[in-house]
């Protein structure tokens, strides 16, 4: 049960920061003609995951709860390091978006791995 509650704390804290972020996007609509291309690119990857993780329902299984919240959260960050890529300048940022891209891919990679062996058991 304690485990549960942490779900659900984990995913509202997700929720919270994505409409957040969700928010503060709609506010710039007066200003959109002034906003650049990739602040609308880094919202949609937070939106997208935000859609995805309240889409989901507790499996009752907290390993694959994690998991199946994780991989849109990776997913976000790498849709948000290419659009660093596409837009930054600073090479140190452009790295990190490189090094966040082979992470976080490396880590899908795993835990679809992790969930495929998990569920033919």
């Amino acid at each position: 049960m304690r485990r549960a509650w942490g779900l659900v704390i984990l995913v509202t804290l997700v929720s919270a920061v994505t409409l957040a972020a969700s928010r503060q996007g709609s506010h710039s609509h007066n200003r959109a003609h002034e906003a650049p291309g990739d602040w609308d690119e880094l919202i949609e990857s937070m939106n997208r995951m935000h859609l995805v993780v309240t889409s989901l329902e507790p499996s009752g299984n907290e390993d694959d709860d994690f998991v199946r919240l994780m991989l849109p959260h990776h997913q976000a960050a790498i849709d948000m390091a290419r659009a660093e890529l596409q837009h930054g300048k600073d090479p140190q940022m452009r790295r990190l978006a490189q090094e966040i891209i082979a992470d976080q891919q490396s880590e899908i990679d795993l835990m679809r791995l992790w969930l495929k062996q998990a569920h033919a058991k």
